[in-house]
């Protein structure tokens, strides 16, 4: 039976439509919509499943006949366009790569390419008309706001499929519901149908099911369960079974997917000799549920990962990086869908994929892209056990960096915290709840201490994405009658999921300003910066210049020197100073801007600019061992877009007391003959030493990810010369690489200044 086309129906009717045969006509339409201004004769639908009435995949009808549009070029642009045929003010986001199934017939448009602002699609470029190279495999779809244009007439056809589908699963404990730890990870698989929750039958239930359902809910694998004592608690517990027959092949991403059958509301015996489907999920390294299953999991060998996230705002998402040759590099999103992107998850301890994410969604790596056109199954169990070519520089750009989003756990964090006073839900004091046994209550968390570290955590235990601030200092949020301080000492290293797995005083808080003014809040934020410091160009142009003193007073009132020129015999003599040049690239999704607004930035009268940050990069020699034997430190001269890839302009500039930041996509250049672009080592030693440069170092800014702040070269100085060699960034480098770089800091050289 072909899919049935709804127009304008009440939800009442449209559960009617689900619940009964009889009303499998297409009533007409209250509108034609082919009398749209600018549609041109075309009408418009979304399709597929599973999804909600704001998605799916973009079907168009033409000439009498649906199609499709292929995932070629496609862009957020584009989606809002359609998003407007469809009747919605906007999109939120677009898909690939078919993630609602792939359609069936034409495929209309190809190498769609809109500005955004068009009023139809027919006003985008594109091949043309039915011109495409591409499969259904490819079909693009879209997200749009759930938010209707006004006086919008709806012409937009939803796809109903004519059976039910499964929206909602969850894991019930068959006993002691309620009183369970979170995440359940055994018990009874229940699905939401349109009449509420009901159980499965479990004759023909299989692990592959089972596989799928624990995918769904944020766990990796599963495991068997104790059929008999289930079979025992059936006996005595009454079931409402709304599904049987379920068949999944295990690769599937959402139970929608296998093959199910439902009970009709006629049906009288249920799952006659059977029982409820029970599963048992295996839970990750980040969300085991007691010692136990830890203890477990740690006394398995484990070897380094070699895949990683960086840049989610959110646990489970990020851009895709895997180990290739002791070097991380990113994947090329051709080819990447829903198989790939579920075995990363689970590879990493998550569940399945929710979605597989294209067009550098969460940002641009910087450096290798190891891996194009991964083809996977679903069954691997790690993505380099996946067909896949090997690239080169011209067959991907970071543009196409592949991500992901897994399906979590559902661990009830976000109820234990919450934000009150601010303007709006992204802001506030931070309000964190205690208690148990005895009554639970809720309390405000001291200010000392409390930074941008710390803020990460709240907001991302908040499902709030980054924090943009820390705050000391609330007195102008009212904190309404909660008053009491139930935390304090607080001190995160930014990766923790909840506050309470940071450290702190536990139940004696001690708080050195004492007052509600005095608490902790955040300023949270769904998009965050990245800055990535060019090593490769600190290497290029490393070298050592003796310079006057007479020419360093400058250099001196701004601290740029080391300790014993305050000594020396000025303005005669030199200092030695080991000079590079500093790019610093924003590959984040927001712009990186100094804490300080302009109000508050220092004039420096001696070099004739704003600082906007005192400490904006560390410059430091280590011994191998990581003793400090000399530094510099780098003020914010002047935060501003020196250059910009080709398809972004620039924003900050430092002329006439212009704004300071740094857009994403460009980079700030610190030429090595600027002032203060050294380390002053006239005290060091000839030896084998280690160059670290650490961007942001105090975390005055917020970043998505501070693992990557920090670069760090073999150097090895004979009191003459200095030989500089392997730079890379701290997380560039596999543990074991960057062990050897530690072991041998004075290695062969590549380079001699």
């Amino acid at each position: 039976m072909r899919p049935v086309s709804v127009w304008q129906w009440s939800p009442w009717g449209l559960l009617l439509c689900l619940l009964c045969s009889s009303c499998l006509g297409s009533p007409s339409p209250s509108t034609d919509p082919e009398k749209r201004a600018g549609s041109q004769g075309l009408r418009f639908r979304l399709a597929g499943f599973p999804r909600k009435p704001y998605e799916g995949r973009v079907e168009i009808q033409r000439a009498g006949e649906w199609g499709t549009i292929c995932d070629d070029d496609f862009t957020l642009q584009a989606a809002h366009v359609l998003c407007r045929e469809l009747g919605f003010t906007e999109a939120t986001g677009w898909t690939h790569s078919a993630k609602y199934g792939p359609g069936t017939g034409r495929i209309w448009l190809d190498n769609l390419s809109c500005s955004g602002t068009e009023q139809s699609v027919t006003e985008c470029a594109s091949r043309g008309w039915g011109n495409s190279d591409c499969t259904h495999d490819e079909d693009a779809g879209v997200i749009c706001k759930d938010q209707r244009l006004p006086g919008f007439s709806d012409s937009n056809v939803i796809e109903v499929e004519h059976h039910l589908q499964v929206e909602e699963v969850r894991i019930r404990p068959a006993v002691g519901w309620g009183r369970r730890p979170l995440p359940v990870t055994e018990g009874l698989v229940e699905v939401r149908l349109p009449d509420g929750w009901s159980q499965v039958c479990d004759k023909g239930w299989s692990a592959h099911n089972s596989h799928v359902v624990c995918g769904m809910l944020g766990f990796p694998s599963e495991k068997r369960v104790n059929a008999a004592f289930y079979r025992l608690l059936a006996q005595r517990q009454q079931h409402s079974f709304g599904l049987h027959g379920v068949a999944c092949v295990g690769t599937e991403a959402h139970l929608s997917l296998c093959s199910l059958e439902f009970y009709r509301a006629n049906d009288t015996a249920r799952c006659p000799g059977g029982g409820p489907a029970v599963v048992s999920c295996v839970p990750g390294p980040l969300y085991a549920a007691s010692s136990g299953q830890k203890k477990q999991q740690q006394s398995k060998p484990q070897g380094e990962a070699r895949v990683r996230l960086k840049g989610g705002a959110h646990p489970g998402e990020g851009r895709v990086e895997v180990l290739k040759a002791s070097t991380w590099g990113t994947v090329c999103d051709r080819k990447w869908d829903l198989h790939a992107a579920s075995v990363v998850c689970r590879e990493l301890g998550f569940g399945s994929a929710r979605e597989a994410l294209s067009g550098a969604r969460m940002g641009q790596g910087m450096g290798a892209i190891h891996l194009s056109e991964v083809r996977c199954s679903g069954q691997e169990l790690s993505l380099w056990k996946c067909p896949h070519k090997n690239i080169t520089a011209e067959d991907c750009s970071h543009s196409q960096d592949a991500g992901v989003r897994c399906n979590l756990p559902y661990t009830g964090a976000e109820t234990r915290i919450r934000l009150s006073g601010g303007r709006s839900q992204h802001e506030g004091r931070v309000e964190v709840q205690i208690g148990g046994p005895g009554p639970l209550r809720w309390g405000l968390i001291c200010g000392d201490d409390w930074g941008t570290l710390e803020a990460m955590v709240a907001c991302r235990q908040l499902g709030l994405g980054y924090a943009n601030h820390g705050l000391q200092e609330t007195w102008y949020w009212d904190s309404g009658n909660i008053t009491e301080v139930v935390m304090s000492g607080v001190r995160c290293t930014g990766t923790e999921l909840s506050l309470d797995q940071c450290a702190h005083h536990g139940t004696h808080t001690t708080c050195k300003r004492t007052g509600t003014r005095f608490t902790a809040g955040v300023i949270c934020s769904e998009t965050a910066s990245d800055l990535l410091l060019h090593s490769a160009l600190v290497q290029e142009t490393a070298y050592i210049e003796d310079r006057p003193l007479h020419m360093l007073y400058c250099a001196a009132e701004e601290n740029c020197l080391a300790s014993s020129a305050r000594s020396a015999n000025w303005p005669y003599g030199h200092r030695r100073l080991l000079r590079f040049s500093s790019q610093i690239h924003n590959l984040g999704r927001a712009d990186f801007r100094p804490k300080a607004g302009r109000h508050s930035w220092v004039w420096h009268e001696c070099h004739g600019h704003y600082h906007s940050m005192d400490i904006f990069t560390h410059y430091d020699i280590l011994t191998p061992n990581g003793t400090k034997i000399a530094e510099g430190h780098k003020a914010s001269f002047c935060l501003e877009d020196t250059e910009c890839q080709e398809d972004v302009s620039k924003r900050y500039e430092c002329a006439n007391f212009g704004e300071q930041g740094i857009t994403v996509g460009c980079w700030d250049l610190y030429r090595h003959d600027i002032d203060c672009q050294w380390i002053d080592i006239t005290d060091v030693k000839p030896g084998n030493y280690i160059l670290q440069v650490v961007i942001n170092p105090n975390f005055e800014v917020a970043e998505s990810d501070f693992t990557n702040n920090a670069m760090k070269c073999n150097c090895k100085y004979d009191g003459h010369r200095i030989w500089v060699h392997n730079c890379h960034i701290g997380d560039a480098f596999s543990e074991e690489a960057n062990r050897r770089f530690e072991r041998y800091p004075g290695q062969t050289s590549n380079q001699i200044i």
